[in-house]
C-alpha cells in the first residue's frame, strides 16, 4: 500500500497510514518536501517598527532552524534575509537593536540593512570579489496587517496560502490588533505535529471533548470550507452568545458567527474571535513531540473571556489530552488507518491530500 495514496473521494478514502507518524524517515523528509516549500510565520511588523531596526528570528526553531533577520532599512523598506555571514558562517545579529549597517563580529564584514555587501577588511587581493553570493540572501516577505510571513523556496505564491482568508475577514482592522504577551503561551505536546493539526481540522470531536465550547457553539450549523492550501471552519453561535458585529460587506452578514477558524497548510492556525485573534504556530520537534505557540492579538478588550474564545487554555488542554492518547494509539499493531466522516472530516481529508501531494 502506498501510504500517500489518499482517494479524492472522501466517502471511499482511507486516512493516511500510521507509518507517516511513526517512521523517522517521513518526519525527516517532511522538513524539505513540505515545510521548505510553504509559507511560515516570521513575526510582526512591530518588531521592526522604526527605520534601522533589526530583529533576529530562528525560523521554526528545533526543526527548520533557519536563522533569519527582519530589518527595516533607512528608507523604511522591510526585509527578511539570512542571518549568516557570507564569509565564514557566523551569526550576525544576536538581539533586536537599531543599526546603521550590519557588521560581523568575527572578521568585520559589513552589510547594508537590505543585505547588500558593503565592505570586508584584508580582502584586496581576493580575485573576482565581491560577487552576488557575498550579499545576504533575501527571502520573500508577505505582510498581512502586522503579520509577516516568509518562504524558504518561494515556489508557491503567498496568495495561494493566504488570499482566501484575507478576502473573508479583510474587513477587520488588523493593523489595530495589539499583541499581548501575557495572553500568549507555548505548549509542548507529546505527539506528532500532524496529529495535532488533524484534531484542529475537524469539529467532529467538539461535543465529546469540549463541553464548554459546545455550550456556546451551534454544532448542527458548524460549517467547513476548503481552499487550495487552507480551509475554514465557521463557528456559528447559539442564540444569546457573543458574536461578531459583521459589516454589511461581509459575505457572512446576518449569520451568528462566534469564530472564524482558519488553517493554513501545513502548520498555521488563525482563530478570529470578537475580541481579536489567536495565532497558533505548530512547531515540530520530533516525531513524538511538538511545540505549539499561542500568540494573542487583542482588538476589543471588553470582549475577552466571552464566547467561543473565552478560555483558550482550557480548550487547549482538552485537545492535548486527546492528541497525546492518539499518539499512543497509532503505535498499536492493530491500527494502520481509519475512514473519514463525509460530513464532519472534510478538513482532515483535505490535510491528508495535501501531505500526499507534497510527500508523494
Amino acid at each position: 500500500m502506498n501510504i500517500f495514496d489518499i482517494d479524492a473521494d472522501i466517502s471511499q478514502a482511507k486516512t493516511i497510514s500510521t507509518d507517516f507518524y511513526l517512521e523517522p524517515k517521513y518526519f525527516k523528509e517532511s522538513k524539505e518536501k513540505i515545510f521548505a516549500h510553504c509559507w511560515h510565520w516570521v513575526g510582526d511588523a512591530d518588531q521592526v517598527k522604526d527605520n534601522g531596526w533589526v530583529t533576529p528570528v530562528d525560523l521554526l526553531d528545533g526543526f527548520l532552524n533557519e536563522p533569519l533577520i527582519l530589518s527595516r532599512d533607512k528608507q523604511g523598506q522591510l526585509h527578511c534575509m539570512s542571518n549568516v555571514c557570507t564569509h565564514r558562517g557566523n551569526l550576525l545579529v544576536e538581539r533586536p537593536c537599531k543599526l546603521n549597517d550590519i557588521r560581523c563580529k568575527y572578521h568585520g564584514r559589513r552589510f547594508q540593512l537590505n543585505g547588500d555587501f558593503l565592505s570586508m577588511p584584508e580582502f584586496k587581493e581576493v580575485k573576482d570579489f565581491p560577487t552576488e553570493v557575498d550579499n545576504l540572501t533575501n527571502l520573500p516577505i508577505h505582510q498581512w496587517g502586522k503579520m509577516l510571513f516568509t518562504s524558504l523556496s518561494n515556489k508557491i505564491a503567498a496568495a495561494d496560502f493566504f488570499s482566501d482568508m484575507a478576502k473573508r475577514v479583510g474587513w477587520m482592522p488588523l493593523n489595530e490588533f495589539v499583541f499581548h504577551p501575557e495572553l500568549s503561551k507555548d505548549y509542548v505536546i507529546d505527539a506528532h505535529w500532524a496529529l495535532y493539526c488533524e484534531n484542529y481540522l475537524e469539529g467532529f470531536h467538539i461535543p465529546f471533548v469540549h463541553a464548554g465550547l459546545n455550550s456556546v457553539i451551534d454544532y448542527g450549523n458548524y460549517h467547513v470550507e476548503l481552499f487550495k492550501y487552507s480551509n475554514l471552519q465557521l463557528g456559528v453561535a447559539k442564540e444569546g452568545e457573543l458574536v461578531f458585529d459583521l459589516p454589511s460587506s461581509s459575505s457572512d452578514y446576518g449569520k451568528r458567527i462566534a469564530g472564524y477558524y482558519f488553517w493554513v497548510f501545513p502548520n498555521l492556525m488563525f482563530n478570529f474571535y470578537p475580541w481579536g485573534l489567536s495565532v497558533n504556530v505548530v512547531r515540530p520537534i520530533s516525531s513524538t513531540k511538538t511545540k505549539v505557540s499561542f500568540l494573542s492579538y487583542v482588538w476589543d478588550e471588553s470582549k475577552l473571556r466571552q464566547g467561543a474564545g473565552a478560555d483558550l487554555h482550557k480548550v487547549e488542554l482538552e485537545d492535548e489530552e486527546i492528541v497525546q492518547n492518539v499518539q499512543k494509539g497509532v503505535r498499536s499493531r492493530f491500527y494502520k488507518y481509519g475512514r473519514y466522516s463525509v460530513t464532519r472530516e472534510m478538513g482532515t481529508h483535505h490535510f491528508h491530500r495535501l501531505i500526499a501531494e507534497f510527500m508523494g
